[in-house]
């Protein structure tokens, strides 16, 4: 356990060194689904359905391959396991962020039944924020988006969670190197109702306390999940979901870091007649997050959060079997804080309220046996509300005027129309072409220092000065599969513009000023590549290997010179190769092999000293890489079935071959040279080894 504390620890530096010190001088998963997915054990989605899935840039994630696929410390996760998928790129080493089609982790939005979970990793991303046990199915949309989804211009991530047993009672548990789990199902009223808990928590701070030398830090996380589902009628179904999750890290009196989410809704579904349902939905999410630091005896903290209420209803209607359509409305009240700065006597905070409405309308249209489409529009519409403090700001990020106008006046409003199209055009039976278009726009912005998104990333939203990000994106694929289905392959290639990009300006940092809009300028951005993707499905031996080829640039006055740069999440090349093998009834064995190329960084080009200090200028944003990072990962599980009792061992190695990868690099003063900088790379992980038991009964 001592490599286990001295691992985790080095995950805490590293985010130390990350945290900027403040500047002191300067489609929609519903219950109608559920009703009948619930009575199926495993879900397993053919290689034909890939085929002949209408949407270009859809993934579909099985809960079941997520269990056999090697992960980090033997926990399951359904964050990481998208990082295998093409177009799909981790930030880094061991993070649970990821970037969509040349977006930041940031544009990506993440549904759980319908409410919004931000930064979704325990850990600084080590872990992810959703405990598998609860999870029914994911869809993530990379390419067309649904009508019915807004708020991510990036990709959107919807999940839901299940439903518990109606008839019987189940219960599982699981003990992991660094946490455990546990889950219980069944009815409350056989056939009418029932229920769904789980819970997982972190256990390092118990070893914790058994140090010398760690007593008195601080580390562990907890998430929490509860269903219930109430059949009222046979055409009325009531569904009210919570979920909790908390992180708590502290370096002793230097440091702490504490954030979560908390997300609750409430669904009813009810039916008119057969092809015609409602879901109405009442939805709250929170995600706060809150830092303190003590630097040179002066307190430090700073606190910040967001918040959405939102009422949801939709209507799918089935006039025919060619026509599918989806329509509704969503209303939403959003807080957001982007920081609450308390350093000694000194207090600022700056906190902002609006309003987000939609109309969408969506049509999936058998048009004949070739030509089939699924389009739609959706009307995005952000109104700014008072009660806090709008700027006007000049070309040097100076307030020039300040106006504090009433909570309830609208201070801007913003209305975009959303066209999305998909259509696939069969060739034959197993092969087809598809292409798309998609319009999505994002309110809320995130500001963060580097590559990486982190918990005290801060956030900001549309404004007088900052507008809705909207990025408009052009794709064609094509996907075939053999005859027998044993194999399917795919490749897909995209075209997106970006507008209303924002960065930092040059010179400006994570905390230079509470104002946000103060430390940004806004452009535009583009972003283009290929994937490519191959599965084989039958056998012994199934898995997959996916290939992305990619370009992400910005391009915004006053950065770079006015110039086209790299963006901060471009990565040229990412492979990865996933294969499972069932060795036995009771063995199944797991192998990941990935490789990309390096994250795009600023080096300094010159620097100079002054009273003592040295300090680097920078000529050219993003204009270097770090090392391509490659890794092995190895799994195997042994199930066994004792009566109504299943037992599972499952035991990996991550990073089998023991490279170590970039995870921060910073530039520092060489000491041995007049005009010598140094270089220095942090890593988290070696060869990290796990073991698990799972009981289910």
């Amino acid at each position: 356990m001592k490599k286990v504390r001295k691992l985790v620890f080095r995950i805490a530096a590293a985010a130390v060194a990350v945290v900027p010190l403040p500047c002191m001088g300067q489609e929609e998963p519903d219950i109608a689904r559920e009703k009948t997915l619930q009575e199926v054990t495993v879900t397993s989605r053919s290689a034909q359905k890939r085929v002949d899935e209408v949407q270009i840039g859809v993934e579909k994630v099985e809960i079941a391959t997520l269990a056999k696929v090697p992960q980090l410390f033997g926990e399951k996760d359904i964050i990481k396991s998208l990082q295998l998928l093409p177009g799909v790129k981790s930030e880094s080493e061991g993070s649970g962020g990821y970037q969509v089609r040349g977006g930041t982790a940031a544009q990506n939005l993440i549904l759980l039944d319908g409410a919004t979970v931000y930064n979704a990793g325990h850990l600084m991303g080590l872990f992810s924020t959703f405990n598998d046990d609860a999870l029914m199915s994911g869809a993530l949309y990379k390419g067309m988006v649904p009508a019915q989804f807004g708020g991510g211009s990036s990709s959107v991530f919807d999940i839901s969670t299940r439903s518990g047993d109606m008839h019987d009672y189940r219960f599982g548990g699981t003990i992991g190197l660094l946490s455990a789990k546990v889950m219980a199902e069944g009815p409350m009223q056989d056939g009418k109702s029932s229920f769904l808990v789980s819970g997982r928590r972190s256990y390092l701070d118990l070893f914790l306390k058994a140090s010398d030398d760690y007593k008195n830090n601080t580390l562990h996380f907890y998430d929490a999940n509860v269903r219930l589902n109430f059949h009222l009628t046979q055409k009325d179904v009531l569904a009210l979901s919570f979920f909790h999750g908390f992180d708590n890290m502290g370096l002793e009196d230097m440091m702490y870091m504490k954030w979560g989410n908390t997300a609750a809704a409430a669904n009813w579904l009810h039916t008119f007649h057969d092809g015609h349902y409602a879901n109405t939905r009442l939805i709250y999410s929170d995600f706060s997050s809150n830092i303190g630091m003590n630097v040179m005896s002066m307190d430090y903290t700073s606190k910040g959060f967001i918040r959405h209420a939102t009422l949801n209803h939709q209507q799918t209607w089935m006039p025919s079997d060619r026509h599918h359509v989806n329509y509704g409305l969503e209303a939403t009240y959003l807080q957001v804080k982007s920081a609450e700065w308390d350093m000694v006597l000194l207090h600022e905070c700056e906190k902002r309220n609006a309003l987000t409405g939609a109309l969408w309308i969506g049509d999936d249209w058998k048009i004949s046996p070739a030509l089939q489409l699924q389009a739609g529009a959706r009307l995005h519409l952000f109104s700014a509300l008072g009660g806090a403090p709008y700027y006007q700001i000049d070309a040097d990020g100076n307030i020039t005027d300040t106006t504090n106008p009433g909570s309830t006046h609208i201070v801007k409003t913003y209305a975009d129309i959303e066209p999305r199209l998909s259509a696939k055009i069969s060739l034959n039976d197993q092969h087809n072409l598809k292409i798309g278009y998609s319009r999505t726009s994002q309110d809320v912005h995130a500001l963060n220092n580097g590559s990486m998104s982190m918990p005290f990333s801060r956030y900001l939203m549309s404004s007088n000065i900052v507008k809705p990000e909207q990025a408009d994106q052009v794709s064609l694929g094509w996907t075939g599969v053999t005859r027998d289905g044993a194999y399917d392959f795919s490749a897909e290639t995209y075209f997106k513009t970006i507008r209303n990009v924002y960065d930092y300006r040059d010179g400006k940092m994570f905390y230079s000023e509470i104002e946000v809009e103060r430390l940004i300028l806004g452009g535009k951005g583009r972003a283009y590549g290929l994937e490519l993707c191959a599965h084989k499905n039958n056998g012994p031996l199934t898995g997959w290997i996916s290939y992305t080829l990619a370009w992400s640039e910005n391009k915004i006055e006053g950065i770079n010179g006015g110039r086209w740069y790299t963006a901060s999440n471009d990565r040229r090349h990412d492979l990865s190769i996933v294969g499972m093998y069932q060795l036995s009834p009771a063995w199944d064995l797991a192998a990941t092999w990935h490789y990309n190329t390096g994250q795009a960084l600023s080096a300094p080009s010159a620097k100079y000293d002054m009273d003592g200090s040295t300090f680097f200028s920078y000529s050219e944003r993003n204009g270097y890489r770090a090392p391509a990072c490659h890794r092995l990962d190895l799994s195997a599980n042994y199930t066994r079935k004792h009566g109504k009792a299943t037992h599972i061992w499952s035991f990996g190695v991550y990073n089998a071959y023991h490279r170590y990868n970039p995870y921060v690099i910073r530039f520092t003063n060489d000491d041995k040279k007049a005009s010598g900088t140094k270089v220095e790379q942090t890593s988290l992980f070696g060869i990290v080894p796990s073991v698990s038991f799972t009981l289910k009964y």
